[in-house]
């Protein structure tokens, strides 16, 4: 059987009945006139823009940010006396 895409109430593609399957979730959606709707590429490109977002927000910092950090670490595990890297005020030597 194919499936059709659900928005709103009614099927992306508009086709009508009663013994008609249909689903939001866009993996299971079969109906080639749905998948061609705009609804449905818009429903797409939002669950890939959030999936996008979720995988940015539980990474955390981001590498870039990230270097100072390591530097920071790097220079501490060195022996003597190592200078910091410049913008730490106050603190000429680890």
């Amino acid at each position: 059987m194919i499936t059709h895409f659900k928005v709103a109430g009614h099927l992306a593609c508009g086709h009508h009945g009663d013994n008609l399957i249909s689903t939001t979730e866009l993996r299971r959606v079969k109906c080639r006139s749905c998948r061609s709707t705009d609804a449905f590429k818009d429903a797409r490109k939002d669950a890939r823009n959030a999936a996008r977002r979720a995988a940015r927000k539980a990474k955390g910092l981001h590498i870039s940010n990230n270097w100072r950090e390591a530097w920071k670490d790097k220079l501490t595990a060195m022996p003597g006396l190592q200078r910091l890297p410049r913008g730490y005020g106050g603190q000429p030597y680890v």
